[in-house]
Order: C-alpha cells, then sequence, then structure tokens
C-alpha cells in the first residue's frame, strides 16, 4: 500500500460535521450501559477522522448515534449546522441522504435474497431519484466507480468474494452522493491483500468525489493509511485527538501511548526500550471506574485520577488530551 499523501484538510474551512457532549445509555437488567460518555468530535468536508480504541469502547455506537440508527439521551449532532439529534423520523428522511455507513461485514449487511442491482438501487427508488432506466445506468457507473463490472447488477451477494461484497456495500453507500461516510471496521473481516485494495479505492473515491469519512478501526496501521486526523476513545470517551503526523509522533495520553507499544515489532532498536503496553482488561461499560476511566490500567496514575476526571485540553496546535500529565 502507499501511504495516504493527501494534504490536509485547511483548518479556516468550516466543519461539515460537529458532535457537542454526545451520550448513549442503554438500560438492560444488568443496569445501564454507559456506551458513549460526552464525546465532541468534528469532521471538516473532504476529511478523514479516524476512530480508534479497544473492542467494546464504543466506536461503533458512537457511529451509529451519529447516523441516527441508534437513539442518544443528550448532545448534539449538528451537519451543516443542522442538529439531527432533534429532528423527528420524517424530519431526518431528507438528511439520510448526507450521511450513508459501510458496515463490517459485508454479507450479514446485504440482504441475500436481493440482487446486487437491487440493493444498490434501493435508497435511489426510496428517496424518488430517476426513472427505472435512469437508475440502471446510476448502477451500472457506481459499480464501474467500485471496480466491478456492469453485469454485476444480476447476481446476488453470495456469489460474490469477501472484498467484493465490501465494494457492493461502498457503491450502495455512494448511490445518494452522500457528504459524510461512516465506515464501521470496513476492512477488518477481510484479507490483508484484499483490505489494501479496499483502502485504495476509498482513498481514491475520496479524492474524486470530495466526500468526509468517519473511519472506525481498532487497527492503528489501517488508521494511520487513510486518516487526516485520528481521535482516540476509550470506554466511551475521546481521550485524544490529533493530527495523523503528530500523534504518531508525540502521543500525548497514557493509553494512545500504550496502544502504539501493543503493536508487535521485530527491530532490535525496539528492544532496549521500555513499552507500556496496555495492562489488564477494558473496565466494565456497566461499572466504569470514578474519576479517569483509564487510572485503574495507567502506568502513570496517582491518587486524584480516581477521583478527579480529566477534561481534553491543548498539548500542541490542533492536539488535544484528555490527562493530567499530558
Amino acid at each position: 500500500m502507499h501511504q495516504n499523501t493527501q494534504p490536509l484538510v485547511a483548518t479556516h474551512i468550516e466543519p461539515l460535521l460537529t458532535v457537542n457532549d454526545l451520550v448513549v445509555r442503554f438500560d438492560s437488567s444488568r443496569g445501564t450501559v454507559h456506551a458513549v460518555d460526552g464525546v465532541s468530535l468534528s469532521i471538516k468536508p473532504g476529511e478523514t477522522l479516524g476512530l480508534v480504541g479497544e473492542s467494546g469502547c464504543g466506536k461503533s455506537t458512537l457511529g451509529r448515534a451519529i447516523a441516527r440508527l441508534v437513539e442518544p439521551q443528550s448532545g448534539s449532532v449538528r451537519l451543516g449546522g443542522v442538529d439531527l439529534t432533534r429532528l423527528t423520523r420524517s424530519g431526518m428522511r431528507p438528511y439520510r441522504r448526507d450521511i450513508q455507513v459501510v458496515f463490517q461485514d459485508p454479507l450479514a449487511s446485504l440482504d441475500p435474497r436481493c440482487t446486487v442491482g437491487m440493493l444498490i438501487g434501493e435508497p435511489l427508488r426510496i428517496h424518488g431519484i430517476g426513472d427505472r432506466r435512469q437508475r440502471r445506468d446510476r448502477i451500472a457507473d457506481l459499480l464501474s466507480k467500485v471496480g466491478l463490472s456492469a453485469d454485476s447488477a444480476d447476481r446476488y451477494p453470495h456469489q460474490f468474494s469477501g472484498g467484493q461484497r465490501q465494494r457492493i456495500g461502498i457503491a450502495r453507500a455512494l448511490a445518494l452522493d452522500p457528504r459524510l461516510i461512516i465506515l464501521d471496521e470496513p476492512v477488518s473481516a477481510l484479507d490483508v491483500s484484499v483490505q489494501a485494495q479496499i483502502l485504495n479505492l476509498l482513498v481514491d473515491l475520496q479524492s474524486k468525489l470530495g466526500v468526509a469519512y468517519l473511519f472506525i478501526s481498532h487497527d492503528l496501521s489501517v488508521v494511520e493509511y487513510v486518516s487526516d486526523r485520528v481521535a482516540v476513545m476509550y470506554l466511551g470517551r475521546i481521550v485524544e485527538t490529533s493530527t495523523r503526523e503528530k500523534l504518531w509522533s508525540s502521543p500525548a495520553h497514557p493509553y494512545t501511548r500504550a496502544l502504539f507499544d501493543s503493536i508487535p515489532r521485530i527491530d532490535t532498536g525496539d528492544l532496549g526500550r521500555r513499552r507500556h503496553m496496555v495492562q489488564g482488561d477494558l473496565p466494565s461499560a456497566y461499572n466504569p471506574p470514578e474519576g479517569c476511566h483509564f487510572h485503574t490500567r495507567c502506568p502513570r496514575a496517582e491518587e486524584f485520577c480516581a477521583v478527579e476526571s480529566p477534561i481534553l485540553r491543548t498539548v500542541a496546535d490542533s492536539h488535544v488530551a484528555a490527562c493530567h500529565f499530558a
């Protein structure tokens, strides 16, 4: 793979998406799950924000809440200045064209009873775009954009490989010309060689179409490849946000440093360096620790970390971290 060399989006451009203090909780017989705990972030037009963290930290729930696939309890999600959380179901419908989702498992997200043409054409039909011939031409164009032949439209999802099915999912997401696509672990179920093909496709499509991405992944190498900026999430909270270059060169939060140190290395230059790998298991989202959520696993934690919750503060230009020692 060749690393994404697109220039970062200029800082003066107004955000396309602004999430402010978003909270998502789920009640069950075991208690309340604090899935998203006061998250704030923004994405500019044409930008890729990588969202990284351990499994169970709330990344996918955050993505679904932004797309209104799950309902937040509080906070706001503004798309072009419009707060989507305040819209009714019918009021939300026009904005669903602007935010689309590509899911982790393409086989599970594609109805096996429908042909590829039916799957890609369904959003066009629902939103009343074009007549039958125009939709057929649009489907052929979308298939071409993702590297599939026009006759793929007459086949069913099970007749394709995993990588091809994900291309179909991407084509479906592009059908309505969205301004933002939420990519939820889009390559984690694919072989490494196929991952590279899909990532290159996403980068190429973004350069041609100007669409913004929220790219959710637990794989740091994948996030580094596609992202302009990166947000690190831990137990429902954003603990650090920075440009890709700054985060990789000088991570400020102990959790981020531990994630980097957990990447296997063979180089001998790493042998003499002390590594701060993440210790222990992720605490339960039913009963998250008081104070800093990370203090139970943090090598730098002191007594007040268990009492006082750190806020995101600036540690350098375009670089914020929620740590008392950042």
